[in-house]
Parts: structure tokens; sequence; C-alpha cells
């Protein structure tokens, strides 16, 4: 089952339930970055950010105007890191293939998630999972065909945005991170050994960073004969939000704490991507490096649809 986490909730609306508030044009600016750093040869992370869209536009109609739109369109947005492992191009092909399996699972759904209720986030969830369960299945199957015996696997975290609410599927390691009114939150729980100890009480929290067991992986897709478990989560967002997806190249380099301070010294999201970059590749780049930073604007009906939309 997937793991929730209440904590998460980015403000007091129950958890898993979608915002009822009414539904505003937002603009999200993007900026992304990925690094090979300075240890590894082949980058194998991969990264992805996607606009969708619903529309409609009249070209002819005997209705007057006053009683139909000219155009209507939904939009909604995605963001997708992926860190592979396998040795040699193995990870890099993982990543790929997890993301690129992802998005044709979206473009044959016969429904996308354009407009969320409580009945839509329930079944947008159990999607969700359900896709996470076919890239699994993809990778363990690519494994097979090469006769890759140690298998090939990756990370992979997800969010997903319609208007305010937000929701993040996650295995693995790599991260999202809510950064609000100069705060930084973590969204996500690392999948890891280390993490797990600490989980039950094995070893204090503030041991997790230095641990022989942070980045041994206990759930990732492509992993074990068990199937991949994972975590959901959903928000709502505020104007002014930005939300901050990356591999552990960044966060074993780069603290929380170091975070918020670049974010809180670029507003722009590609100023601050390729800040927080360089800041890891600063402090040894031991790991490829990837960032995506996504800010939401919350604007007014009457401004014009898709203003400031950064592809």
């Amino acid at each position: 089952m997937p793991h929730a986490r209440g904590d998460q909730a980015a403000d007091s609306s129950p958890r898993g339930a979608a915002s009822s508030r009414p539904a505003r044009i937002v603009r999200v600016d993007f900026g992304a970055m990925s690094h090979p750093g300075k240890v590894r040869v082949h980058n194998e992370d991969h990264y992805l950010v996607t606009r969708m869209a619903r529309s409609l536009c009249v070209l002819r109609t005997s209705v007057s105007e006053r009683e139909l739109p000219d155009e209507f369109e939904d939009v909604a947005y995605g963001m997708v890191v992926a860190d592979g492992m396998g040795g040699l191009a193995a990870g890099e092909r993982a990543s790929m293939l997890a993301i690129r399996t992802c998005v044709q699972l979206v473009l044959d759904a016969p429904k996308w998630a354009m407009k969320i209720d409580d009945q839509e986030a329930r079944q947008l969830i159990g999607r969700m999972k359900n896709y996470f369960v076919s890239v699994d299945q993809a990778l363990v199957a690519e494994a097979r065909a090469e006769r890759r015996p140690s298998g090939m696997g990756t990370t992979l975290t997800l969010a997903y945005s319609v208007g305010a609410d937000m929701f993040i599927v996650h295995v693995g390691d790599s991260r999202a991170y809510l950064f609000r009114s100069g705060v930084i939150r973590q969204l996500t729980r690392d999948h890891t050994f280390a993490q797990h100890l600490a989980d039950v009480g094995a070893i204090p929290p503030e041991q997790v960073a230095t641990h022989s067991g942070r980045n041994l992986l206990t759930n990732f897709v492509g992993g074990p004969d068990r199937g991949v478990d994972p975590e959901i989560d959903v928000l709502t967002l505020a104007d002014g939000d930005r939300v901050l997806l990356s591999s552990d190249g960044l966060s074993d380099m780069v603290d929380d704490a170091e975070i918020a301070a670049i974010l809180g010294r670029h507003a722009e999201p590609e100023a601050a991507a390729n800040a927080l970059v360089d800041r890891a590749l600063e402090r040894g780049g031991r790991d490829n490096v990837t960032v995506i930073v996504a800010r939401y604007t919350f604007l007014d009906k009457s401004a014009p649809p898709c203003s400031g939309d950064r592809r």
C-alpha cells in the first residue's frame, strides 16, 4: 500500500482531499538543470517537465457570443526526476526508460485528471500507483531481455499539479521539497536503509546523513521481486510557493538550510536551479546532480489564459 504522510499537507485540508476553493488561473515558471558531477563519467539522471492541457476553441457557431466562451483551457503540470543505477550505461537507460514509460502510460490513458474533486483525487492516486507498478515491470522486463544479472533500477519522484492541487508520487531517495515564505519542507521520505533504521528508532535521525546505509535503497523502480511501493502525498499550493525536485546529488552535498538560503536569494527558478547545481559541484560533485524548480503564481480570473507559462 502507498505510504501516506499526514504531516506533509501544506495547509489544514483533510489528508488526501482535494482543494475545494474555486479554480484560479495559475502561472508556473520553471528552471531545470542536470550535470554529471565531477566524479562520474555518465549522467544516470534524467528529468522531465510537462504542460498538459484540455482546450476548446469555438470555430463557428450560430449561438450568441454571450452564451459561449470563445476559448477555454484547463492546464496541468508534471515534473519528474529519475536517478538510475545498475552500472555502466544501465542506470542511464533505466532512468530514461522510466520517464519514457510514464509518458506513454499517460498518453495511452483514456482519462486525464484536469479537474480535481475528492472522487477524482482518489482515482488519480490509484492510477498513479498503477503507473509506478507498470514502470517497475517495464524495467524488470528490460533487465531480463538484456540478461543483466544485477538488474537495472532507478528512483522516481513525480509531482503533478492541477490548479492549487499537487500530487507527489515517489520511490527512492530523490526528493521533493516545498519552499514557502522562506521555510523549506521535505515532502518525501528517503527510501534508504539508514532512514528505515531511524524510522524504527534504531539510530537517531541526525545520524542518517552519515550512516553507511544512507545510499542503500529499500524501495525503487526495477527493485526487489516484491515490487515497488510508491509513497503518495497530496498538498494544496499557495501563491508564491516553490516546489523543488532533485536527485541525491544535491541533497548529499547541500543541506536543507543552505538549499533554503539559495532559494531565498534567487527568485527566478532558472537562476535558482543553476545556483543549486553550482553549489553541489563546489562541494565536490561526487554524484550526478539534477534539479527542477517550479514557482507557482495564482492570478485573478481576469488575467489572460496561459500568460507567463514557461515551457
